[in-house]
């Protein structure tokens, strides 16, 4: 699992938090300690409860000792000792809920109110949000029972569903079935804590853009910036967990690929590229954010081979053509209401630079941040800035991180959707 810029813990929605992790019984629960040891160093309090199939798959010991909390199994759920029964103080303890792996069989026992099981009878009694990630085999995930099972859980209050993923699954299967990435079921959390279940884009779909384009003198050689694609990868996971189907098309990004889960990507290196995919995207989209950071220029001469200096210095005093402004362009070809969300990263008096960029390039929101600000610039985990609106509307957004910030843009960008 890849560690990204880690949240000060003032920041962080997942600080402070009571997190009850259950584990149902999928060869994927060998990949929970990770998750728990994470959710503990970002300061949560984390208590585990494990189907007797889970506890053969990965040991409540290393659990215990990881959450710092003793592990619970079906046979603790009954005691003559205690005052109340132990999935009733569970379910009342926990703030958040993750069910993962949520197995064919511990989400039949869900939809059908089976309490037989402490895991079980936790998920009936519990008032917390709960993000529920799948995992099974290809043919269990495809059967009619359990796409049934899973179409009813998606009308629950409080729940997050978060499908598998496609590929090589541990029967050796190949296809839908995996569970989401540890990283990734960080990150739906994060989502759950600070914006909730809600899911408002539903039915609607976006189209965002993120990361850095590169534009090449020859093979070896290129002009770019230090976007790492954070801001615009998090603004489309938020939207997709909030229900919206996202095409991203990106440059090339500096984060964990199972960010990427759940998404329609498409690739680009070039701002030429970048431009060709917008265009083509655009129309069949309610709704764009442009977060890439496109290079404003690219050299007149490239070369196939890799020149020497003073070849290099001459091709360079030949010139530099423009890159296209692709938000402007975007803004003029939209045919019908397409509210449309802009990026700038400015330094010194960020706010006038802004209002004047808002001005120019006619989108519906701009979103501006001072990268000469510590923790507001590229690569880091937190930001700031302003956001200009309708009717020169100019909201001040303090330090946040880059998930809870997704979705105040998303919810203003809402706001605007015919």
């Amino acid at each position: 699992m890849r560690t990204e810029p880690s949240l000060p813990q003032n920041l962080d929605p997942l600080a402070g938090r009571r997190v009850l992790v259950g584990i149902s019984g999928s060869i994927a629960a060998v990949k929970l300690p990770l998750v728990v040891s994470a959710l503990v160093k970002r300061g949560a309090e984390v208590r585990c409860v494990l189907t007797p199939s889970a506890a053969a798959l990965v040991s409540p010991v290393a659990l215990a000792s990881l959450s710092r909390q003793r592990c619970y199994l079906d046979a603790d759920q009954w005691s003559h000792t205690a005052p109340r029964p132990l999935h009733v103080e569970l379910a009342e303890w926990a703030d958040l809920v993750l069910l993962a792996p949520l197995s064919a069989t511990t989400l039949g026992r869900w939809i059908h109110g089976l309490g037989d099981t402490l895991l079980a009878s936790l998920l009936l009694a519990t008032e917390a949000p709960v993000l529920a990630a799948a995992a099974m085999n290809t043919a269990m995930w495809g059967s009619p029972g359990v796409a049934a099972n899973w179409k009813a859980l998606a009308g629950f209050e409080r729940v997050l569903p978060l499908g598998p993923a496609e590929g090589l699954l541990a029967c050796d299967r190949e296809g839908a079935g995996r569970m989401a990435e540890p990283s990734l079921l960080l990150l739906a959390l994060e989502s759950l804590a600070s914006w909730g279940w809600h899911r408002d884009w539903q039915g609607r779909r976006l189209l965002v853009s993120a990361g850095p384009t590169r534009e090449w003198f020859d093979p070896a050689r290129c002009i770019s910036n230090p976007s790492t694609g954070q801001m615009g990868v998090l603004l489309a996971q938020a939207a997709r967990l909030r229900g919206a189907q996202v095409d991203l098309v990106h440059g090339p990004l500096q984060l964990d690929p199972a960010w990427l889960e759940g998404l329609t990507a498409y690739p680009i290196e070039t701002g030429a590229e970048l431009q060709d995919a917008l265009l083509e995207l655009q129309p069949q989209v309610e709704a764009i954010a442009m977060a890439a950071a496109v290079a404003d220029h690219r050299p007149v001469q490239r070369f196939a081979h890799k020149p020497d200096k003073e070849e290099l210095a001459a091709a360079m005093a030949a010139g530099w053509a423009p890159v296209p402004d692709l938000l402007a362009q975007l803004v003029r070809q939209r045919s019908a209401p397409q509210p449309i969300l802009g990026f700038a990263a400015q330094s010194g008096d960020v706010l006038s630079q802004a209002r004047a960029k808002f001005l120019r390039k006619g989108c519906d929101l701009l979103f501006a941040n001072p990268i000469d600000t510590p923790g507001a610039g590229f690569g880091t985990a937190t930001n700031e800035g302003w956001l200009l609106g309708p009717g020169e509307a100019v909201d001040r957004l303090e330090p946040m991180g880059k998930l809870p910030l997704a979705h105040v843009l998303l919810s203003a960008l809402q706001k605007l959707l015919p």
